[in-house]
């Protein structure tokens, strides 16, 4: 395999398996590894499930709508989490574009009644072209919670199309990550989150750094459908040039319902354009629903507030992008923490 040992690292993968429920990966159209090392887990590649799981083809097609248009998936991951399981380690899955121009999978996760599961999946590409769509149906039953973690490396040129759509039932919990340190040239995604089920709830949050000649638009959508659902939305934005669009849609159905959108980002080059579009759509009474949104540079009171405290400028430079880019994830190798902290030197640079 082309791809380095300290790349795969770098978005989440341990080859080594050691704290890891489970692993799937898949090089192109191939499956390369399928396994399982946690009882009450259970891993497939999406066309082998279909075929050897009654209720598999439940769920395909279920939460989207489907489209034809897009042609035939090569694969992709089939994840189910038995009722009351709760795995002590993450379940990792690995898509790479090795060889092929075009990669199209279809993912599913289901997790059952009472169960709990955290997911580190990966994506990544060899060459600087080619094009992946991923289409993701995540189903969180009754008492059931998803901690799903997405990171990208794409190569300059990949475009990244993908569609995600997610059922959250009675007191779920999805707790969504998205980190995108290396842009291709073309990120477009609005996954959208159903809550169907009294007390639901969602949290989805978005780390994205953007450099020159990259487009990103990137959003999450969220019906609160039920009493006492939740829903949070966060984005973190820094750019170095290109584009950057971050969007987020909270819809309130039922009263009472509590929701909040914070989209930020950190303009550092004049080269570079940011477009925050926040929505809230209010479809009931006594709805509790808000939003910030912002983008600018670090405010100078900020770096010299931190000087009076005796950092350098560098230092209180470094503090404040290192905050507005805090993620908390569990599971994740130190090596994409160093990413991050080389993110921070470029926004120093860039200062």
């Amino acid at each position: 395999m082309s791809v380095k040992k300290i790349e795969l690292e770098k978005i989440g993968i341990d080859q080594e398996e050691k704290e890891r429920a489970g692993s799937y990966m898949q090089v192109d159209s191939g499956v390369l590894r399928c396994t399982v090392k946690q009882e009450g887990v259970e891993i497939y590649p999406t066309r082998e499930a279909l075929e050897t799981l009654s209720d598999a083809k439940n769920y395909l097609w279920n939460a989207l709508e489907k489209d034809d248009s897009l042609g035939d998936f090569s694969n992709g991951y089939f994840i189910v989490v038995r009722k009351g399981v709760k795995p002590l380690f993450p379940v990792q899955a690995c898509l790479l574009i090795e060889e092929e121009e075009k990669q199209h999978v279809h993912n599913i996760i289901v997790v059952e009644e009472d169960a709990e599961l955290n997911v580190i999946t990966g994506c990544a590409s060899v060459p600087q072209r080619g094009k992946h769509i991923g289409i993701s149906e995540f189903y969180v039953k009754k008492g059931g919670k998803l901690h799903f973690t997405m990171i990208h490396m794409w190569g300059r040129e990949v475009e990244v199309l993908p569609k995600t759509a997610v059922v959250v039932e009675e007191g779920g919990v999805f707790i969504s990550d998205y980190i995108c340190l290396h842009p291709a040239a073309k990120i477009k995604a609005y996954p959208t989150v159903y809550l169907n089920g009294r007390g639901a709830t969602a949290r989805l949050q978005s780390i994205t750094v953007s450099t020159p000649g990259s487009y990103i638009d990137l959003g999450n959508r969220v019906y609160l459908k039920e009493a006492e659902t939740r829903a949070e939305i966060i984005s973190r934005s820094v750019c170095f040039g290109g584009t950057i669009i971050a969007r987020g849609h909270l819809i309130g159905e039922y009263p009472g319902v509590k929701a909040h959108l914070e989209c930020k980002g950190l303009l550092l080059s004049d080269k570079g354009v940011m477009h925050a579009i926040p929505e809230l759509e209010g479809r009931a009474k006594d709805l509790e629903m808000s939003h910030e949104a912002a983008v600018g540079k670090i405010a100078k009171e900020e770096i010299e507030y931190l000087m009076a405290r005796g950092l350098s400028e560098d230092e209180a430079v470094a503090t404040i992008v290192r905050g507005f880019l805090n993620v908390d994830i569990i599971g994740i190798p130190e090596a994409l923490k160093r990413e991050l902290d080389k993110i921070i030197e470029m926004s120093d640079s860039a200062m």
